[in-house]
């Protein structure tokens, strides 16, 4: 009887054992998933997850004389050390003991927020993922036991550079201020602007697994929602690991990706974007980097600068038909060259033909690929000189180019009309203010030169006709890209070719659909 009480004894105890362990092992699945009241087994799960990692530390305390264990992790580095000492550790370990036990009967969450913490961004969050997220972008996580949920920190602190001129948006007259890197300095220089009405500003996360916020910007009484809702849409579907630039949204959300024309405009400057938001545009903000997106946008836009509206209307009407006559020769000029010298020669005036001819008589190869050879010579040069330090880039370019061309003609390979005509076709492509623009013209120059080898003027002519009827056909957020020239709008073409005064534009683009259609003021 003795044997088997024993026995029944040990059984029970062995059920114990194992239920309380199932129990255990049951509570840490558990807490894989979500923060349980148990601090050790959620601090264990969150150093499973992240503790391997050098520069993530831990810190577990007492809070104040309560004997109420607490933790907090941390990434150095990211987070502000000062910050985390001043205002969360000597908050919580501080004797607040009476506070405690008058007021509370225990360490309650809103006890916690509403007399301890004396830091402004807290945040409740109830899932380990959540947490190590957070923690991993500079936030400091504070987990309390009995508390079966994480307060989340705002303790960020990044290096950034200074507020400085745009590099690729450089002008004579206006506003030195460009975008930098962190979100939130570019939400500020907008918020800095003026003190804009309905400026509204709301917040998305991009990337699967690199988690990045973006800003869509718009002002609610000036833009149509239909165009908002179709940017939230579009940047909702964008599925990727990381987001690392503005130029992956700029990719994943534009119409026609197989186009050689940009449908989203990308600039540094505050003051663009203010004008865009002024005219019903949406713009789009990214954490990491300095340029922002406005759509949609027109060809016309691309050939815009801030500073035709600083100056007077004349010099600004002046200044942007020198652009359009700079596109022209940047597109055309090698390919009129081409045609005229292979197929058409009977149409360069006489004395001109003669000395064409003279220059090219000892040149052994056709003006196609004469040409090719400086063009990919000076795209080469042009590359080099941006890749290279600042101090010896632009004079790489300059230098090179001068060698490069006085050799060729020396050597008997080009012409030296040939090389005229591409420092002109190169210093056109300078006058476009939109790089992304100058890389499609620059692009659709070879294009042009290979129709004119092929067919002459007849081939410039189709290359001409296939390109705008493309152009016609493009649309940036379902607004036409060639708008206001098609379709025809001549109420709109006072920003068009030319700027007129600022008094006669008084009505925002009827392309936009926008509910306020009157520039105030």
């Amino acid at each position: 009887m003795k044997v088997k009480k024993w026995r029944s004894t040990i059984k029970k105890i062995g059920n114990h054992a194992n239920a309380k362990e199932n129990k255990q092992e049951f509570t840490l699945q558990n807490s894989s998933n979500h923060v349980t009241d148990h601090l050790a087994l959620t601090l264990k799960v969150v150093k499973n997850e992240i503790g391997h990692n050098s520069d993530v530390h831990f810190r577990e305390f007492i809070i104040g004389r309560t004997g109420i264990q607490a933790a907090i992790i941390f990434v150095e580095g990211l987070s502000d050390k000062d910050l985390i000492e001043q205002h969360i550790l000597l908050s919580l370990m501080a004797d607040f003991s009476k506070e405690y036990q008058q007021e509370q009967p225990c360490l309650s969450n809103q006890f916690i927020k509403t007399q301890v913490l004396s830091i402004s961004d807290v945040e409740d969050v109830y899932s380990i993922k959540e947490v190590t997220s957070k923690v991993l972008t500079g936030s400091t996580a504070l987990l309390i036991d009995g508390l079966s949920h994480a307060f989340i920190l705002g303790t960020t602190k990044l290096k950034t550079r200074t507020i400085e001129e745009p590099v690729s948006e450089a002008l004579v007259r206006g506003p030195r201020v460009g975008f930098t890197e962190p979100l939130s300095d570019n939400t500020s220089l907008l918020r800095g602007s003026g003190d804009i009405e309905n400026l509204s500003l709301v917040k998305f996360q991009v990337g699967k697994r690199s988690k990045k916020d973006l800003v869509v910007a718009y002002i609610k009484e000036i833009v149509d929602p239909e165009l908002v809702e179709e940017v939230e849409n579009r940047i909702k579907k964008i599925d990727l690991d990381n987001v690392p630039e503005s130029g992956y949204v700029e990719q994943l959300i534009e119409d026609n990706y197989l186009s050689l024309f940009p449908q989203v405009q990308n600039t540094e400057r505050p003051d663009r974007v203010i004008a865009a938001l002024m005219e019903g545009r949406v713009a789009i903000l990214l954490d990491g980097t300095p340029f922002a997106l406005i759509a949609p946008v027109t060809f016309s836009m691309m050939l815009q600068s801030p500073e035709d509206y600083y100056e007077r209307w004349i010099s600004g009407t002046f200044i942007r038909f020198l652009r359009y006559i700079a596109v022209v020769l940047s597109l055309f000029t090698p390919a009129l060259y081409i045609a005229f010298i292979s197929f058409h020669p009977g149409m360069i005036p006489t004395k001109l033909a003669i000395s064409i001819i003279g220059t090219k008589s000892g040149v052994p190869f056709p003006a196609l690929i004469e040409a090719l050879f400086m063009e990919i010579a000076i795209e080469i040069l042009r590359e080099a000189g941006l890749r290279l330090p600042k101090p010896i880039g632009p004079a790489m370019g300059i230098v090179g180019g001068l060698i490069i061309g006085e050799a060729a003609v020396q050597a008997g390979i080009v012409s030296p009309i040939l090389v005229i005509i591409v420092a002109l076709t190169a210093i056109s492509s300078f006058a476009i203010p939109q790089y992304s623009v100058g890389i499609s013209l620059r692009i659709l120059r070879f294009i042009a030169m290979l129709c004119a080898a092929i067919l002459g003027l007849y081939g410039v002519v189709l290359f001409f006709l296939f390109m705008t009827s493309h152009l016609v056909k493009l649309k940036s957020f379902g607004v036409s890209y060639m708008s206001p020239a098609v379709p025809y709008r001549l109420s709109e073409w006072k920003d068009l070719m030319v700027r007129m005064p600022l008094m006669m534009m008084k009505r925002r683009p009827k392309m936009m659909h926008t509910k306020d259609s009157l520039r105030k003021g």
